[in-house]
């Protein structure tokens, strides 16, 4: 079951790469970060997939996804948020995020190679503030990018969590662990679900509202 809902998340991911690639360069539609998430994103599943199969250690790769997962998304939101000091905000944060995760690796190396929950942590809930704020600014104006805000939203809240408890269970049941994985795997699914949902009603019609 786990493997379906691990595959599953990674063909769609594949399939939405594709398809807001096409969008961009064909159309001269989507947004150049978002696809630049897209793209960096399958990297780092690839990767980390492959490390898994060859049974290397692969918890610094997601300290690596992670913080470059907030960059492109936070720039993401900072190309599409309307007003100058909203984008101010979010490249300053990002700015303060990456110095302090910066000082935390120059003091303890290991952090960077183990779960480091404090990184996930600070830049999961940044990217969740940056589509809050987003989502703020739809109620007034158009709705771009509205379904993937929200999955943002609910999958960068609901992976920490779990990210959180996977570390607590480590020391736990098989089954426990596994319970934390499938409930990411299923969340990153309906993640991936929705970015496609976005691209159906935003990039494959004729009119863009963005």
């Amino acid at each position: 079951m786990i493997d379906f809902l691990i595959y599953s998340g990674y063909l769609f991911l594949l399939i939405n790469l594709i398809l807001y690639t096409y969008s961009f360069f064909r159309k001269r539609k989507a947004n150049v970060f978002f696809i630049c998430y897209l793209f960096f994103a399958s990297i780092m599943q690839i990767t980390m997939e492959f490390m898994y199969h060859l049974k290397f250690d692969n918890l610094f790769v997601i300290n690596i996804f992670v913080i470059g997962q907030m960059i492109l998304l936070s720039l993401f939101y900072a190309s599409i948020l309307k007003l100058q000091s909203q984008r101010k905000i979010v490249k300053h944060s990002i700015c303060w995020a990456l110095l302090i995760l910066s000082v935390q690796f120059f003091i303890d190396k290991e952090q960077f190679l183990k779960f480091n929950l404090f990184a996930i942590t600070i830049t999961s809930l940044l990217i969740v503030a940056f589509a809050l704020l987003h989502f703020y600014n739809m109620l007034t104006d158009h709705k771009t990018y509205y379904y993937i805000t929200i999955a943002v939203i609910f999958f960068m809240f609901g992976s920490t969590i779990l990210y959180l408890v996977g570390n607590l269970t480590l020391s736990l049941s098989n089954d426990v662990k596994y319970l934390s994985w499938k409930l990411n795997a299923f969340l990153f699914l309906i993640y991936q679900l929705f970015i496609l949902y976005e691209w159906k009603i935003s990039f494959s019609k004729k009119t863009y509202l963005g």
